[in-house]
């Protein structure tokens, strides 16, 4: 079953400037320091989606702010209102690096975590803030002492902490990640999508890779099998890049020319990305192809760039998912700078679009189900946010 939350992004001029690179974990600009809700720059610089696992974490990788504290979901619906006694002290939920400390306005006493899963985390009202911008925390350590609400007569003289939790600058509901009154990390996936002004987050139960398909041999995966599923719902988002960020489709696979790959446009020498780990087996001009690159990867796949301006790998070079192997051009039978990219399973070609979503430029929501004789199946995963 799937839930969507939309979390609404800042509107700064600021945002317009943060996505093209990742943020230096404990350096932040003057107004990531002065502002609590401001994108989060490089979150969808290689893509418009990625995955926060939340089932991957162990016990000490998550504490509530204030373990013995009794919470309450805010009228927003997207703040807790967790109450304790006076001169207790609030947890980091996750491992991070503080991107804010100071007295904001009416939230107080206000801290600011940015986690490395791409959330940040929210903890006003505080009665002294303990940690410094740029200090790296770790989940559970004390981070502030909490405050007293003055504001209300039902938690008067009571210990307040007013907790949220951001995407991108924007708050979404805490119960998404928490269970309020168990005051425990749900085992889910978010799979969250750019759309605009917004983030959507697809919500779903997290299912632990199964220990099977850590044992399959990447060089021989068939050899005491016939077939396995690969579901790319687990990949890490270090462990595939998409080819050309920012282009956009010019001539897709097949149709009536039987088009033999996809053709992707942005600008001449623009960077091209290795889309997984691999060993390259060609770096060389190929007829009308022009120059020419294949990796060969994991799994019986391989992947094919072609028309490039210059490559940058040679034969037998190991490469990394994101790596940049090549420039754009018009080498061989081209019209325009653009890159021709192709892939394999088992020596046959493949739709591009079985692992890629062009559009979003992210990977596929599915599990393959990868056969002997070559043949390929995609399943889509329930929890797709598509």
């Amino acid at each position: 079953m799937k839930k969507k939350i939309k979390a609404l992004l800042c509107c700064c001029s600021f945002c317009m400037l943060c996505t093209a690179f990742m943020p230096a974990k404990d350096k932040f600009t003057a107004a990531e320091q002065q502002q609590i809700s401001i994108a989060t720059p490089g979150l969808f610089a290689r893509s418009n989606t990625f995955q926060i696992n939340l089932g991957s974490m162990g016990k000490n990788d998550f504490s509530f702010p204030l373990p013995v504290g009794k919470a309450t979901l805010a009228d927003d619906n997207q703040t807790l209102e967790i109450t304790t006694k006076e001169g207790d002290v609030v947890k980091a939920m996750f491992n991070g690096t503080v991107r804010l400390a100071k007295t904001m306005g009416n939230n107080g006493n206000t801290i600011v975590i940015r986690h490395d899963n791409g959330l940040e985390t929210v903890y006003a009202n505080n009665a002294q803030n303990l940690v410094k911008v740029g200090d790296k925390v770790q989940a559970g350590q004390s981070i502030a002492i909490v405050g007293t609400d003055n504001t209300s007569s039902k938690q008067k003289n009571k210990g307040l902490c007013r907790f949220s939790i951001m995407i991108n600058g924007g708050k979404i509901k805490p119960d998404v990640v928490v269970e309020i009154y168990g005051h425990k990390l749900r085992k889910k996936t978010l799979v969250c999508t750019k759309n605009g002004k917004y983030v959507d987050v697809a919500l779903a139960e997290t299912k632990n890779k199964p220990e099977k398909e850590d044992k399959i041999d990447e060089e021989n995966p068939f050899s005491n099998r016939e077939s396995f599923k690969w579901n790319l719902s687990y990949l890490e988002k270090e462990e595939w890049a998409y080819p050309l960020p920012g282009s956009h489709v010019i001539s897709p696979y097949g149709g009536a020319r039987h088009h033999s790959g996809v053709d992707i446009k942005t600008i001449p020498n623009d960077k091209i990305l290795a889309a997984f780990d691999g060993v390259v087996v060609r770096s060389s001009p190929f007829s009308g192809y022009g120059n020419c690159i294949r990796i060969k990867h994991k799994y019986g796949f391989e992947t094919l760039y072609s028309h490039q301006s210059k490559n940058l790998v040679k034969v037998g070079d190991k490469v990394k998912a994101g790596q940049v192997i090549g420039l754009t051009g018009r080498t061989g039978r081209a019209t325009t700078e653009h890159l021709h990219f192709e892939l394999f399973f088992q020596g046959r070609r493949l739709n591009p679009a079985v692992i890629f979503d062009h559009t979003n430029k992210a990977l596929q929501q599915v599990t393959l189900t990868l056969s002997k004789n070559g043949n390929v199946k995609s399943t889509k995963n329930y929890y797709a946010n598509k």
